[in-house]
């Protein structure tokens, strides 16, 4: 038995494998910066971070969206903030070793992205329905086409291991 094929994906899929992994990996990176700006919110204040954000805006503050948004900020305990900030963390984690075994052709990583990219397909499927918008509209489309290329990734693994086992039992 072939331990290499146990490990590695076939390499024919090696450049497709990447540009998951480098998606799998910006993710990533897109939750760790939001997990630690929440951090930075633990100590400021969320309420403050919504004053910035009007004033950035250029709102006035003294009409009823911005006042309902500052007084909604004000509402958020530090702890939910924090719990938010580790699952952020959490998540960002997962991406990247997602990522670092794509990116190594690992057969673990292909079924490991196979399952976090699927387990959000109906969720996103659900706010396409809710509400569309363009953006939910990409990622449902950009998670379905790397749900679908990972399948058929290890579909063809799957069936070369088959001929190579045949191959050998003869």
């Amino acid at each position: 038995m072939d331990l290499r094929r146990l490990y590695n994906t076939d390499l024919k899929h090696h450049a497709g494998l990447r540009v998951v992994a480098l998606f799998e990996g910006f993710k990533g990176l897109l939750v760790l910066i939001v997990g630690l700006t929440l951090l930075h919110y633990v100590d400021e204040g969320v309420q403050r971070a919504a004053e910035e954000i009007v004033r950035h805006l250029h709102l006035n503050p003294a009409s009823r969206i911005p006042r309902i948004f500052e007084a909604a900020a004000g509402r958020v305990p530090d702890a939910q903030i924090e719990g938010l900030a580790l699952g952020a963390f959490l998540y960002s984690i997962m991406r990247f070793v997602e990522c670092y075994g794509l990116w190594r052709n690992r057969v673990w990583a292909e079924w490991f992205a196979l399952v976090s990219s699927g387990v959000f397909v109906p969720v996103e499927i659900y706010e396409m329905v809710v509400k569309p918008t363009p953006v939910k509209a990409t990622l449902l489309v950009l998670n379905v086409a790397v749900v679908i290329y990972l399948a058929f990734c290890l579909r063809s693994n799957r069936s070369e291991a088959i001929a190579a086992n045949a191959g050998a039992a003869l």
